[in-house]
């Protein structure tokens, strides 16, 4: 399987993407090329744009300054980001806005083709060793109502743009609870999740893929 023959990938996002804590191999992303090449889907591995911390305003920077530029032309886009505005106390209401800015640009990244793009939900951190260690403490229901609320945000623009939404809130809040399935920092997913997410993932990156042959 070469390269050249491979479709492109472009992973956008913040800690969630990159993989914090974890191996390169063991992003949600990377396991996801994996299940897809499995399956005799010839995909590279994604040109990611993403670090930990990263708000919808500094990806949307980030993009901006990319070397080399981000030009059009990816046969697959995800966009995983919206937990530091939310972990940074942003007004809610201003996120529709920047998530809506970066989806039209996902899209645009892949020539314009919405259902190439492929949204994934925000995790509850809320769940979290960490976040029950926070002081002064941070309220774990207030949390997950805030996500929910971006989540829907996220789902319903991907909904009205033709684009893909995985929802994996119910797996992080069914494993994220267990350190044995968090990286060393109790906070950020480990592989155990990310190979949650990535099956979750499958069944509409392999519509995206399907849809769109690679290149001869």
């Amino acid at each position: 399987m070469s390269r050249e023959d491979a479709r492109s990938y472009l992973a956008l996002g913040d800690s969630y993407t990159i993989g914090e804590g974890v191996e390169g191999g063991e992003r949600w992303t990377s396991q996801l090329v994996m299940r897809l090449r499995a399956l005799d889907v010839s995909v590279a591995f994604p040109r990611t744009v993403a670090t930990t911390g990263w708000t919808c305003e500094e990806l949307e920077q980030a993009m901006d300054s990319a070397r080399p530029p981000l030009e059009p032309g990816y046969d697959m886009v995800s966009l995983l980001i919206g937990v530091n505005d939310q972990y940074r106390q942003y007004d809610p209401a201003a996120y529709p806005g920047r998530f809506a800015r970066l989806l039209e640009r996902a899209i645009a990244l892949a020539d314009g083709h919405a259902e190439r793009v492929l949204v994934l939900s925000i995790p509850d951190w809320g769940v979290t060793p960490f976040a029950a260690a926070l002081e002064p403490p941070r309220d774990p229901a207030q949390i997950a109502a805030e996500l929910d609320q971006y989540n829907a945000t996220a789902a319903g623009l991907a909904a009205e743009h033709g684009a893909h939404f995985v929802d994996c809130s119910d797996l992080s809040r069914a494993m994220c609870a267990d350190p044995a399935n968090l990286s060393a920092d109790a906070l950020h997913p480990g592989a155990p999740v990310y190979t949650a997410w990535a099956d979750r993932a499958l069944p509409a990156a392999l519509k995206i893929v399907g849809a769109n042959p690679a290149a001869p």
